[in-house]
């Protein structure tokens, strides 16, 4: 069925005078690309389609239509109920038409459309997310290009957001040796679509009001500093924090995640790895999980250092303090170049002092959390 939005002017509001949250502060909402927001007034789109009818019939003629976009499967052929406007590089709004832009209503039903299939089994995720990927990332230009805020496009935000985070998880888990290009690409947008949020929730503060959601999207930014180098949003962490409301600064979400930053950069792996199993979320999970096995190498690389040669380390002991099935931590050893050995009473142990130690390599197997199968989307 094809889906139309309402003609209404969508709402619209400018941030200028607000306190922004990164260096260089934006409109209210993000200057996607080259798209020039400030150099002339925003425009208000009227294309009720998800994709404008200009660019769906040249695209069905020079045959560029996704999967996702092909009636019965022709990749000459499209309709207004499955193609979605691609992403465009645009000098400046002087040169869109208005035809051309989707009103919020609209845009609105099509994120809901793109989120729709974002679940969906029947292609591989690498296919749905290059779909996605590029689908949401012209919504996001459609709302810049008009300076829509509000409580909408906030909502829209932290959608788009949770589709890039979730991604993160997802993208680990394909079966395609290609993933690390577009793992690239999905982080430095994680980080401009977060750019342009927080913005949005300073152009829409009202006195000492933050949004409801505000200090979970404010966990997620601490998170992705547990890179030895990360600097998601090109400043510092500290410098970030001094800008961040105080009521955001004490919230649990914030606290989970300073104590997760904390813990990583002492090498804590214990705490690092109890705190994540029992107070992560989904979402803050899928930002912390490929830090998780480096933090279980550091582990290991502990216990076969420091310990005592005579008194092989429990496996069973070992699994619980990793979080992590026996098994899997059998071939976890033997990914860090470490044998194992039975007692006895036949229990499994880990000699220490072993010189092999190393390493495992890139690309190599990823554990799961023991226990924790919500975690297994």
């Amino acid at each position: 069925m094809e889906r139309r939005g309402r003609r209404n002017r969508s709402s619209s509001s400018s941030s200028r005078g607000s306190r922004s949250w990164s260096r260089g502060g934006t409109s209210s909402a993000e200057k996607v690309e080259n798209v020039a927001v400030s150099d002339v007034p925003a425009i208000v789109g009227t294309c009720t389609l998800m994709c404008p009818e200009a660019e769906r019939a040249q695209r069905e003629r020079l045959r560029d239509l996704a999967t996702f976009e092909r009636l019965n499967g022709n990749p000459a052929r499209s309709s207004p109920s499955i193609a979605v406007k691609k992403f465009f590089r645009t000098m400046s709004t002087k040169q869109v038409q208005a035809s051309d832009v989707r009103p919020l209503p609209v845009l609105e039903d099509t994120l809901n459309y793109l989120l729709e299939l974002f679940d969906s089994k029947d292609y591989p995720f690498e296919v749905i997310h290059d779909f996605l990927f590029d689908r949401t990332r012209s919504i996001r230009q459609d709302l810049s290009m008009q300076n829509i805020g509000g409580e909408k496009a906030i909502h829209m935000y932290q959608e788009m957001v949770k589709f890039h985070i979730i991604s993160l998880h997802k993208l680990r888990g394909c079966s395609s040796q290609n993933t690390s290009p577009m793992h690239h690409l999905n982080m430095e947008q994680l980080a401009k679509t977060l750019t342009s949020l927080f913005n949005l929730y300073g152009a829409n503060r009202h006195s000492n009001s933050t949004n409801e959601n505000e200090a979970e999207f404010c966990s997620f930014y601490v998170l992705l500093h547990l890179g030895s180098h990360s600097q998601p949003l090109g400043e510092s962490l500290s410098w970030w924090f001094s800008h961040v409301p105080s009521s955001i600064i004490k919230s649990k979400e914030m606290h989970f995640s300073r104590k997760i930053l904390r813990y990583f950069r002492m090498g804590n792996y214990k705490r690092f790895l109890s705190t994540v199993a029992a107070e992560a979320s989904y979402l803050q999970y899928c930002i912390i999980e490929p830090y998780v096995d480096e933090v279980r190498v550091l582990a290991v690389s502990c216990i076969n250092s420091g310990g005592y040669k005579l008194h092989p380390y429990p496996l069973s002991h070992l699994s619980k303090l990793l979080i992590m099935k026996e098994s899997d931590l059998e071939s976890f050893l033997k990914s860090c170049g470490l044998q194992i050995c039975t007692d006895e009473e036949g229990h499994n142990l880990l000699p220490t002092k072993q010189t092999t130690f190393c390493q495992p390599k890139d690309g190599s197997q990823n554990y799961r959390f023991w226990g924790m199968e919500q975690f297994d989307r």
